[in-house]
């Protein structure tokens, strides 16, 4: 393995320009695949990606078109007989930009700036597909053949959270059956700190609107006794924690984490928490982050403050996107969210809840051999031992896999770190995490073959 390591490890460093150019390439294509953005560039996204890929070394590649959503990337090499298969998986769809002015540069501008490529989806999840393509260039290096055989699936609706793709895999399970999945969808609790993310939190959404008016009321004439829908959706939503800051809705499952622990420094570092806000709720960050549920208003539909009339607000809206610990079923976390708001609806305003996407959390594979191999690999390409973590995030289509294939060993890791601002502006990869990140995953499919 030494021998080898050093060998892949000259040849993805070789590699880099290349893989940084496939990188700069995707992250200039705004592939949003929410309503209401344009399709031209979500599927230019699919068919670059596609080229990569085929560009890699996967040359039966081709676009698989999926009703009703964006295009899937599928493509299979294989390996020496009787190797193990294994699936990489990764997405092209990218979340909104949102304020521009937010951004140092433009979103869809990739730009270096002290060692990082910043540019939305930088780190998720467009460095993934290019730490896939990146592994499989450096294993065909000098007409060398895969050590295994590999099939990748390259998604393009998961930052939407339909799930519309999970349709594809049940139809043909054949097609995504592996012995092994790998994930890029995640990276390292801090850069150059190699990290195995082995739990996910699920996922679901609740919108709540309150009507206490018919229509609006001029607030001289008529306030005071009449109950504004604003003020009740916001005494509605205060309602959802307690004092302390724990989620105060009944029936959510709430677990406990037994990995690395999250200290509160590097939490707020990571999440530049002013220095005055507090934080919330009680018991170990870790807990509170990975196997607990977390509840947010992520949306609001109210009078803007510019303009506002001096008038009572007749009706106000809300979003409520629910972090749940792995395992929990989420139609019944919609449900127990539901009853709770119906429940503690204040001044007998008229509700309406709507239950919106959900997604399934998740308990990945930490202990089996092909773990072992995996943080071996990690060892050998940063230097270090990895440390497990657990992610609030949801992969919808990795839970898919998890539960249409429960022999496979599923790792989750990839390129992003603390200061990656995934989902915010001045989203970025660090390059050498990048590197690093890309020889892990050449050195474990490498490995792989001794497990046949």
């Amino acid at each position: 393995m030494a021998a080898s390591s050093t060998v892949l490890r000259r040849v993805v460093r070789d590699l880099m320009p290349g893989l940084r150019g496939d990188l700069e390439r995707l992250v200039a294509i705004p592939s949003v695949a929410f309503p209401g953005f344009p399709e031209a560039p979500v599927r230019e996204a699919a068919q670059a990606t596609l080229q990569i890929l085929r560009d890699a070394g996967l040359t039966d590649a081709t676009l698989i078109e999926i009703p009703g959503a964006p295009p899937a990337v599928f493509g299979q090499r294989r390996g020496p007989e009787g190797a193990p298969t294994v699936l990489l998986y990764a997405h092209y769809d990218v979340q909104p930009p949102g304020d521009a002015a937010a951004w140092t540069t433009p979103a869809f501008t990739p730009t270096e700036r002290g060692g990082r490529l910043y540019g939305r989806r930088t780190a998720d999840d467009k460095c993934g597909i290019v730490l896939h393509a990146g592994a499989l260039r450096a294993l065909l290096a000098g007409d060398a053949e895969l050590p295994v055989t590999v099939k990748v699936i390259v998604e393009g609706e998961e930052e939407t959270g339909r799930g519309t793709f999970a349709a594809a895999v049940a139809a043909d399970p054949e097609r995504y059956s592996a012995d092994v999945i790998v994930v890029a969808d995640a990276g390292n609790w801090r850069v150059g700190e190699p990290t195995l993310t082995t739990t996910l939190r699920g996922l679901c959404v609740v919108d709540v609107q309150v009507r206490t008016l018919a229509a609006p009321v001029h607030s001289g004439l008529f306030g005071g006794p009449l109950p504004d829908a604003l003020l009740a959706l916001a005494r509605l939503l205060a309602t959802l924690h307690d004092d302390r800051g724990d989620v105060a809705v009944p029936g959510l499952t709430v677990g406990t984490w037994d990995g690395r622990p999250v200290a509160e420094h590097d939490l707020r570092t990571s999440a530049a928490v002013l220095d005055e806000v507090a934080m919330i709720g009680t018991g170990p960050l870790a807990d509170q982050l990975y196997m607990r549920p977390s509840l947010t208003a992520i949306g609001l539909d109210a009078p803007a403050v510019d303009g506002a009339a001096n008038a009572l607000v007749p009706v106000a809206r809300a979003r409520i996107s629910a972090r749940l610990a792995p395992g929990e079923d989420p139609a019944a976390a919609q449900r127990a969210i539901s009853a709770h708001l119906e429940a503690s609806v204040p001044w007998g305003a008229q509700l309406t809840t709507t239950a919106r996407e959900t997604a399934a959390g998740a308990v990945l594979a930490g202990d089996g051999p092909c773990a072992a191999l995996a943080a071996q690999a990690m060892q050998d390409a940063y230097g270090k031992a990895p440390v497990k973590v657990g992610s609030g995030g949801a992969i919808p289509l990795c839970v898919t896999l998890a539960q249409a294939y429960p022999s496979a060993e599923i790792v989750l890791w990839g390129a992003c770190d603390d200061g990656a601002r995934i989902h915010a502006a001045d989203e970025s990869v660090d390059l050498d995490e990048l590197e690093r990140a890309t020889l892990a995953q050449t050195l474990l499919l490498a490995s792989l073959s001794s497990t046949a």
